[in-house]
């Protein structure tokens, strides 16, 4: 396609999780999970005990990681963080929010699902359809 960026895309891609230790778990035994030669992992299990700014830094360290092509977080953990998701626009890695067992989900948090009915508002708009 013309006038399109490419977007640059290795052989293989992790999925980075930030959620509750259930929810990891879950996608671990699913096989989701790494650890690379430098002890470092695709995920982070989310307690009472972690603190805002490792949810921060976890989030900025898998949306900068070239090795990830998505990053799964929990939304009450994406509430949290709420203005670095909703500011984080690269294609790559994607942000999808999921429910877990104690939070139910809410789509009016979804930061990917108002970004889509802002998109179609758009189009419906200039197209004249409503």
């Amino acid at each position: 396609m013309a006038g399109r960026a490419q977007i640059k895309t290795s052989s293989s891609a992790l999925i980075a999780m930030i959620a509750d230790e259930d929810t990891v778990t879950g996608f671990l035994m699913a096989g989701v999970g790494n650890v690379d030669l430098r002890r470092k992992t695709n995920y982070l299990i989310v307690d009472s005990k972690t603190t805002v700014k490792a949810i921060e830094d976890a989030f900025k360290e898998f949306t900068t990681r070239e090795d990830i092509a998505i990053i799964l977080i929990s939304q009450y953990v994406a509430n949290m963080i709420r203005f670095l998701v909703d500011s984080y626009n690269n294609p790559i890695p994607a942000i999808l929010e999921i429910p877990s067992k104690d939070h139910p989900y809410d789509p009016a948090h979804d930061s990917v699902l108002s970004r889509v009915k802002y998109l179609f508002s758009t189009e419906s708009v200039a197209s004249g359809r409503y």
